[in-house]
């Protein structure tokens, strides 16, 4: 027996998670007495809950789809969308410490105490919670497309109009997979037809029983439900079984796919070579190394500023507690991602070229390999990855906004009332995560987004940690003109027909054909390239243009290759600035674009708030050694302790002089211990240890 196209086994797994998430929130709940409690768990979480909490926020199934999505495009390299974070790891072992011994709840807490600035500390706010609708639309997306993958409708299910979609991605598939032997004219202009409709979203290669908003409605509920209830305990003691879930998912698919294509050998015998290149080939991939290193450094800008961080570091017993937490749970993660880049890998091998969206890969695996039943566990297994970032997500949020909006408009309300304002304002951000949902359909153009807009504010916290003269004015300058770069302009010149039609605006980059040599696979014998699969071949690539300041240019009539084009995606203003300073763009290849609009967005904004402190106001010197005070000070076991050691910091300051590496700067860099030679070191040898791990299993054959 079959419920939208599951089996009746899948569905009974699925109520029976439920169900136990929902009792874990409700026991979760009779613990929830005050805003400290729902908010940070009473700041009691040891290294178990530090870790399970560390991996679950950290670790989404949007990132497994995305994973997966970009390798079955452009090869391993294409993990690097979401693997670049392993570069990013050992800086976690500063920041979780700054989070920890600040004593702060929430990020706003920070731009109010650091900048005396009740203002900027909502602005945050109110940024971050607009931008936690992106957050959650990626987990919804990720979440509902293998949904659909995994519901998939028969042709006598299908519409007439959908059958016709069907169809004719089918056709476009087999017109792109001759185009490097060469077509007629008459197959190159139907080719060229096909791909402007693909390139708008037309064509299909299968239809779904699932109903996006639906799902999407029903999703939102079961998350919002426990985690109303429970609040960040809830989140922490869900997250724990929840772990368990993604490492099963992220499992379960390998030894079935490797049975399939014949083992390792038989990986190598479906997938080109060029695809098994660590760093992506600079002629055909997307994700050369500079690119890599770019994107990497706008996102070691941008993670200080996600807000969970605050609060994750915030719940741990002590300093040493979050570090651990955070550096295990994160390198944990980065082990399991080695998984997800080899199912995409055997996704190459198994379906090249037969799914229209890249997103849906994993669903439609999921419904290929496995029997009723671990059907079911995969999909508790997406739904678990998500619900772990959405429920500390949403609390983190809910926290932002009582601490850093509500409660300064309305003072002196019960814990009672703001507990419940908390938990209307959780329930508003899952809604809003549907609204990003449905309005974008491409998990890598929010993975893209996501990676460059907390930047925004990233730069401020990094040097607001570590230098004293930053002002409170260039923050807010920083923030507006950055606001204006990386957000307001992308999506306005988007929407206006005066500029996605602008012709300049359309420009595209070069067409190129590059010739590679590489090892025959299935297909190539197929087709008539090589004798045998391991022979050694020439083929023809032919890089198609790419846009340069919209991410696709395309014809607004498919059908007519006179008609006018517009551009889609996200408009790059970065490019667009650097533009006035002379630079062609025309004969760059995709990852050097990228790669300049990612150290365009990490670099700008410390050029800005370097340049406007210098000639602005800094906070007053006492506020400066309270705040600073702090960080100097270990946290205590007890209530009674840490008051005592604080106030014996502000009564002398200067006692932590010879802590500093440089005393007579204005640079609050402490000396570093042995504990950070230790952590920080060590997280470098276990970035080589990843990258081995990564090499050994491209390597076997």
């Amino acid at each position: 027996m079959h419920v939208i196209g599951l089996h009746l086994l899948d569905v009974s797994v699925i109520l029976v998670y439920i169900v136990v998430i929902l009792w874990i929130g409700k026991k979760a709940a009779a613990r929830n007495r005050d805003t400290e409690t729902f908010f940070l768990a009473g700041r009691k979480l040891g290294k178990f809950y530090q870790f399970f909490l560390n991996f679950g926020c950290s670790t989404n199934a949007d990132q497994a789809v995305g994973v997966s999505r970009e390798i079955y495009r452009q090869g391993i390299g294409g993990m690097w969308i979401q693997f670049l974070v392993l570069f990013l790891t050992p800086f976690y072992w500063f920041s979780t410490f700054f989070f920890r011994r600040i004593r702060l709840t929430t990020i706003g807490d920070f731009f109010a105490e650091r900048f005396r600035s009740n203002f900027l500390g909502g602005s945050y706010a109110v940024f971050i919670m607009l931008l936690s609708f992106i957050g959650g639309g990626v987990g919804y997306i990720a979440a509902g497309k293998t949904m659909m993958a995994m519901t998939p409708k028969s042709a006598e299910e299908c519409t007439a109009a959908e059958r016709t979609s069907i169809e004719e991605y089918g056709e476009y598939r087999d017109l792109k997979a001759r185009l490097d032997m060469g077509l007629t004219e008459e197959e190159t202009v139907r080719y060229d037809e096909l791909n402007e409709k693909n390139k708008r979203g037309e064509l299909h290669s299968f239809i779904s029983h699932t109903d996006p908003v639906v799902f999407y409605l029903i999703y939102a509920f079961i998350v919002g439900i426990y985690t109303m209830l429970g609040g960040f305990r809830a989140a922490a003691v869900t997250d724990s079984i929840q772990g368990v879930l993604i490492i099963l998912f992220s499992v379960i698919l390998i030894p079935v796919g490797l049975v399939k294509i014949g083992g390792f050998s038989g990986l190598h015998a479906s997938v080109p070579d060029y695809m098994f290149e660590l760093f992506g080939s600079a002629a055909l991939s997307e994700y050369a190394w500079y690119t890599i290193a770019a994107m990497a450094f706008a996102n070691l800008v941008s993670i200080i500023a996600v807000s969970m961080g605050m609060q994750t570091a915030g719940s741990a017993t002590n300093e040493a507690a979050a570090r651990f937490g955070m550096i295990a749970g994160m390198f944990f993660k980065r082990f399991i991602m080695i998984l997800w880049a080899l199912a995409g890998l055997l996704a190459i091998g198994l379906y090249a070229g037969r799914l229209n969206d890249p997103d849906l890969i994993w669903g439609f695996m999921t419904k290929d390999l496995l029997v009723p039943g671990a059907v079911g566990l995969m999909l508790v297994g997406i739904l678990a990855a998500n619900m772990s970032s959405l429920d500390a997500g949403a609390v983190s949020y809910a926290a932002l906004f009582i601490r850093n909006i509500y409660r300064p408009l309305r003072p002196d309300r019960s814990e009672k009332h703001y507990l419940f304002v908390g938990r209307i304002v959780i329930a508003v951000t899952l809604l809003g995560g549907i609204g990003v949902a449905l309005f974008v359909d491409n998990l890598l153009e929010l993975f893209k987004y996501i990676i460059s807009i907390p930047a925004i504010f990233g730069a401020s916290i990094w040097l607001g940690f570590v230098w004293r003269r930053l002002t409170k004015t260039a923050v807010l300058v920083q923030v507006v003109i950055c606001l204006v770069i990386y957000t307001v302009l992308p999506n306005l010149f988007l929407t206006l027909e005066a500029t996605n039609r602008h012709e300049p605006f359309l420009r595209e980059t070069n067409p190129k054909t590059v010739t590679v040599t590489v090892s025959a696979v299935h297909a190539d014998v197929e087709m008539g390239r090589a004798s045998a699969t391991g022979e050694m071949i020439t083929k023809e690539h032919r890089a198609e243009p790419a846009g340069i300041f919209f991410e696709k240019v395309a014809r607004i009539d498919p059908e007519d290759p006179d008609s006018p084009r517009i551009g889609l995606g996200r408009f790059h203003a970065e490019l667009w600035i650097m533009s006035w300073f002379g630079i062609d763009f025309s004969g760059w290849s995709k990852p050097q674009l990228v790669a300049a609009r990612f150290l365009f967005d990490g670099l700008f904004p410390f050029v800005l708030l370097f340049l406007i402190s210098f000639f602005t106001r800094p906070v007053p010197e006492t506020y400066l050694d309270r705040f600073y005070v702090k960080l100097y000070t270990p946290v205590q076991p007890t209530p009674e302790l840490e008051q005592a050691a604080l106030a014996a910091g502000y009564a002398n300051p200067d006692r932590f002089r010879s802590q500093k590496l440089f005393p007579d700067s204005r640079w609050e860099l402490a000396k570093p211990t042995k504990s950070d030679l230790f952590g920080f070191g060590g997280s470098w040898l276990l970035v080589g240890v990843v990258i081995l791990t990564l090499w050994l299993m491209v390597s076997i054959k």
